[in-house]
């Protein structure tokens, strides 16, 4: 499977880092399958931080997911919303999964969030409203051991 991380620097070797801000699955070095996501990603990050956007893609055997534990959302549930929630309130889970997989809270879908933790959704609301939103999926390799996996192809400048 090929995956794809937007960042503002080229990462043949990713590691682990803790991150700046709260994320939408927790700590964990995330990519996507989506390439215009990864663009998109890369060019927000230049916003933030600098440089030049570039997307790295990598190539992971899913087999040799298999043994490590993992946490998948299909769709935008009750459970994703929530887990959503707590990571970016801070409170998150340790330990209870290696790799997460799921839909992407980008900006356009956080603002239904925000406003479902705020109360002004309920939940029922919020999930209404995401079901017509357009989500990609992410990758999240919360341990270094799975980080490992991925293997460099390249990295390009968008």
């Amino acid at each position: 499977m090929e995956l794809y991380h937007g960042s503002n620097q080229i990462i043949s070797q990713p590691k682990l880092l803790k991150p700046t801000h709260p994320l939408d699955f927790g700590a964990g070095f995330y990519a996507t399958t989506n390439l215009e996501q990864a663009i998109a990603f890369a060019q927000k990050i230049i916003k933030w931080r600098g440089g030049s956007a570039v997307v790295n893609k990598y190539l992971i055997e899913e087999k040799n997911l298999l043994p490590f534990k993992m946490l998948k959302f299909d769709n935008p549930d009750k459970e994703w919303l929530n887990f959503v929630v707590e990571n970016r309130a801070n409170r998150e889970q340790k330990g209870i999964a290696e790799i997460v997989v799921g839909p992407v809270a980008n900006d356009d879908v956080f603002s239904v969030v925000e406003l479902y933790e705020a109360g002004t959704y309920t939940e029922n609301e919020a999930l209404e409203r995401l079901k017509i939103k357009k989500l990609f999926n992410q990758y999240v390799f919360k341990t270094q051991n799975v980080i490992n996996l991925l293997t460099f192809k390249e990295g390009k400048y968008v």
